[in-house]
């Protein structure tokens, strides 16, 4: 109970313009009381006679990779006959990253760019496996002068109309090209990036994206690589903490390995 009371008075959480973060109390004491309600759980399902459902993994992912990752990687384990039970969650990278650590996550799929550092600074580390590189390009639509020329030059996008999400996620402003000189004018903010694609196709803007995407492109979007610049490569990486492996994991991990080498092949 003393201990309990010198708890008090620390903070917990800092504010900043858009909301606020967890401490390191913070997140220490989320993670504990994670922990304090698994245990719960356990204990009633173990009262109920229930069974311990070990099959589950929970699986966040960045919001691009739903489309073209994840939805396929859960087709493959319902083909394979798995009974893993995996649940999902999109996010930004500080809030998957905070959830890792909080132990809500079992896995994450995370980008990272050049020099790929950890997304975090806390111990211990956290453990990434590469599962796939791919280059930004610049979606246009079908009909506009930069896909009848298959280039852009940063120059010439600058001024463009751009759709990208909303900011305040603690990362750059997605759909925007980086590095973009000047002060970009944002026409549309969408989060799903198959909005972001159909408002392209709309003809409403240009918005930054991944060939990757292909699979779910709408009629009327084309990609083009952006000159002028350097070329911008992202990483997709499977990030979890040490030590977490579970066979239902494993089941994932192979699933999203294999959905990862049929995009690069």
């Amino acid at each position: 109970m003393n201990r309990v009371r010198r708890l008090r008075g620390m903070p917990l959480f800092d504010r900043f313009p858009g909301g606020v973060r967890p401490t390191g109390a913070g997140r220490a004491l989320q993670r504990h009381a994670v922990a304090a309600l698994d245990a719960l759980e356990a204990a009633d399902r173990e009262l109920r006679g229930a069974q311990d459902p070990t099959s589950r993994v929970r699986l966040g992912y960045f919001p691009a990779a739903g489309a073209v990752m994840v939805a396929d990687a859960l087709t493959a384990l319902r083909r394979e006959g798995s009974r893993v039970r995996v649940t999902t969650r999109e996010g930004s990278t500080p809030a998957l990253v905070r959830a890792l650590r909080s132990g809500t996550l079992d896995l994450a799929l995370l980008t990272s760019r050049p020099p790929h550092r950890s997304p975090d600074t806390d111990a211990p580390p956290l453990r990434a496996e590469p599962l796939l590189e791919t280059r930004l390009a610049l979606a246009v639509p079908a009909d506009s002068r930069f896909a009848d020329r298959g280039t852009a030059y940063v120059e010439d996008i600058a001024a463009e109309p751009w759709i990208a999400g909303p900011d305040g996620t603690g990362e750059p402003l997605l759909g925007v090209w980086p590095g973009l000189p000047g002060r970009p004018r944002i026409a549309h903010t969408a989060r799903d990036w198959l909005t972001k694609l159909h408002l392209v196709a709309a003809g409403a803007g240009i918005t930054t994206a991944t060939p990757a995407l292909l699979p779910v492109v709408p009629p009327g979007v084309r990609f083009v690589d952006v000159t002028g610049v350097a070329e911008e490569v992202r990483r997709v990486n499977l990030v979890s903490l040490p030590d977490r492996g579970t066979p239902p994991s494993a089941a994932l991990v192979n699933a999203l390995r294999g959905r990862a080498a049929a995009l690069t092949g």
